[in-house]
């Protein structure tokens, strides 16, 4: 539990933070985890629609050091606050202040190889954070339609490809899979109005360090070994950032059945070695590669059928060789 004191700062910041738009859209729209990958770039393009859109994290090094989450912050002039979803009183106090029309649910600890061994970690913080968020915004905007992030990896080692929203065969092969599949159990019988996104491997620019694309393109370029699982004998959906937020808003603007779940990916699979080979094509230097086993957490192939998503209007256009590009672009900038 925080201090008082601290309550009323909260308040009075998401006041300043509404308040300091200059455009204000006809939405107010906090966005769990707005410092992070996507919730950043997300914020950003709220921000850019008009909305008044205010953020909150808990800044944790998770992965990464907190330094980048910051450095997003003040790169893209996002309103951010510091507050941890598992604090009932903060969240409290944080949506009776604010009021939200939307809730954009993307605040979680990820990373499928590193929940091994870290399931108290990730219990707390997406299943726990998630039942505090869904209670107090029962309790303060029971009107509020939330928005969550799912993942692909709810699917795991399910044998039926491209993966459809309704055909989940297979049990989870990771702590980080089965508390997002958690999720989706709890919004289901939350009664709040929700839709769950389940998104496939998302990547590009402020992209998350401990991702292959950012981790292989900094090796590349220091002569370093990078490590390919399964022998390189991999695919996966890769999707552009961009189009995935073009997926997010595709979604709120299109009032959806309560409790749908939508796959939101590229639709097309890229095998590793090619994804490799388009790095290497940008940074002008030939990987040193290292072919491991499989790890037990990985799925060996990943594919989005996306077309429920489709049918709402989303088109993702951004193909691995344009991402890749500027991607490289965005990390020789600012690496």
């Amino acid at each position: 539990m925080i201090e008082f004191d601290h309550l009323k700062t909260i308040a009075k910041e998401i006041g300043n933070a509404i308040k300091s738009r200059k455009k204000l859209g006809p939405q107010r729209i906090l966005v769990t985890g707005g410092a992070g990958f996507i919730g950043s770039q997300l914020l950003r393009r709220l921000t850019e629609q008009g909305h008044n859109a205010v953020g909150i994290d808990n800044f944790n090094s998770h992965l990464y050091d907190a330094s980048v989450k910051r450095e997003r912050v003040r790169v893209m002039k996002l309103n951010v606050l510091d507050c941890d979803l598992r604090d009932e009183y903060a969240m409290k106090v944080m949506i009776t202040t604010m009021q939200p029309t939307f809730i954009f649910h993307l605040g979680a600890l990820a990373g499928v190889r590193d929940s091994y061994g870290k399931e108290r970690d990730y219990h707390s913080s997406n299943i726990d954070g998630t039942q505090t968020l869904i209670e107090q915004t029962k309790a303060i905007v029971p009107d509020c339609r939330v928005i969550y992030a799912s993942t692909s990896s709810v699917y795991s080692s399910t044998k039926e490809l491209p993966w459809k929203e309704d055909n989940v065969q297979a049990h989870q092969l990771n702590p980080y899979s089965y508390t997002k599949y958690a999720n989706e159990c709890m919004f289901k019988m939350s009664g709040l109005n929700n839709t769950g996104l389940r998104f496939f491997t998302v990547y590009g620019p402020w992209g998350r360090p401990d991702m292959a694309l950012f981790d292989f393109t900094k090796k590349i370029l220091a002569g370093e070994e990078i490590e390919v699982y399964n022998y390189g004998n991999m695919k996966r959906d890769f999707t552009f950032v961009d189009d995935i937020i073009d997926g997010i808003l595709c979604v709120m603007i299109n009032p959806t059945e309560s409790g749908e779940i939508y796959n939101i990916g590229r639709g097309r699979q890229v095998p590793i070695m090619d994804f490799i080979e388009e790095i290497e094509k940008n940074c002008r230097v030939k990987a040193i590669v290292k072919l491991s086993p499989p790890h037990p957490a990985d799925a060996l192939e990943t594919w989005s059928d996306t077309s429920k998503l489709e049918a709402l209007g989303y088109s993702p256009s951004t193909d691995i060789a344009t991402g890749i590009k500027r991607f490289y672009e965005w990390y020789v900038k600012y690496h």
